[in-house]
């Protein structure tokens, strides 16, 4: 994230800070987010919960059987999502093919990881967010979708004091934060594995 979407975030922070402790809210306060949410993974509208971790740069989904390959010269991924539908309580499992945006570098006690990160989307309160996603399997985790900072610049302000502070809720028409290649980052590597 620039120096100037972090001064942005900041000031953002800051007044929500304020106008909580100074009464009713105002139309233009960002949104507010705990550290663990409900999102749903789009198109298909399976709800599971999101850790917002702010010492993690890219978001982490839990992807199943990865396996690299090439597509018209291409570098893809072929993977299978493996997730409990929060709401329903039913297995929902999927086989994806996506083209690889970047590989991931992430240095951490255990050693080096490296992960294919592609694009996708998610809903958190009433928008719909097309963000990247590194591939790991996350069944030994608590939370199948981890949502790092660059997700998180993208919704409003994180709260690590609150849990479940809004319902995914994205219709047809919700709007769509598209990816902004623009605000990536030069290099492909991250200090810690989360």
């Amino acid at each position: 994230m620039s120096d100037n979407r972090w001064k942005q975030y900041a000031l953002s922070l800051a007044i929500a800070l304020l106008l909580g402790s100074a009464g009713p809210a105002v139309a233009d306060e960002p949104t507010v987010f705990g550290w663990v949410e409900k999102a749903t993974l789009e198109p298909w509208g399976v709800e599971v919960k999101a850790k917002l971790d702010s010492g993690a740069l890219t978001s982490s989904l839990d992807a199943r059987d990865v396996e690299r390959f090439e597509k018209e010269g291409e570098e893809w991924v072929r993977f299978r999502l493996k997730l409990e539908d929060e709401e329903s309580g039913e297995l929902f499992t999927e086989w994806l093919e996506l083209p690889v945006y970047r590989n991931l570098k992430l240095r951490g006690a255990g050693g080096v990881d490296r992960r294919p990160v592609v694009l996708m989307k998610v809903c958190l309160g009433d928008t719909v967010y097309e963000e990247q996603f590194s591939l790991r399997n996350r069944g030994d985790m608590n939370y199948p979708l981890l949502l790092g900072r660059r997700t998180i610049g993208h919704l409003g302000v994180l709260d690590v004091r609150e849990t479940f502070r809004s319902e995914p809720r994205c219709s047809d028409g919700a709007p769509l934060v598209e990816h902004d290649p623009e605000e990536d980052d030069a290099t492909d590597r991250e200090v810690s594995a989360s």
